[in-house]
């Protein structure tokens, strides 16, 4: 299994950028789908992005498309959640999963089981 750890967080003004990393523990990290989530409060924690093992295949939900973008670095045990054009609605603790789903990536919570404590980003109007 590997362990995750969320870094990258901070407060934003609208239409500004942030880039959230999450570091991985565990040699096995590139046989690891690797997907961010987030959390706003009072709300269900919801998908915003997965990523393949090798990196070939990602997945976006359709509030963020063309304006975020995940990656990983396999050599360094790193998956990165790029995010621009942020919007106050995107203020929420963003949290870090891995998980082996029957696809290469996938938006359901149930397909991952190790999860990182997340990192706040809040986006001021």
């Amino acid at each position: 299994q590997v362990q995750v750890v969320e870094s990258g967080g901070g407060l934003v003004q609208s239409g500004g950028s942030l880039r959230l990393s999450c570091a991985a523990s565990g040699r096995t990290f590139s046989s690891y789908t690797m997907a961010w989530f987030r959390q706003a409060p009072g709300k269900e924690r919801d998908f915003v992005a997965a990523i393949s093992p090798s990196g070939g295949y990602t997945d976006y939900a359709d509030s963020v498309k063309g304006r975020f973008t995940i990656s990983r670095d396999n050599a360094k045990n790193t998956v990165f959640l790029q995010m621009n054009s942020l919007k106050p609605d995107d203020t929420a603790v963003y949290l870090c999963a891995s998980g082996t789903p029957i696809f290469w990536t996938s938006t359901r919570i149930r397909d991952y089981d190790s999860w990182g404590q997340g990192t706040q980003v809040i986006v001021s109007s």
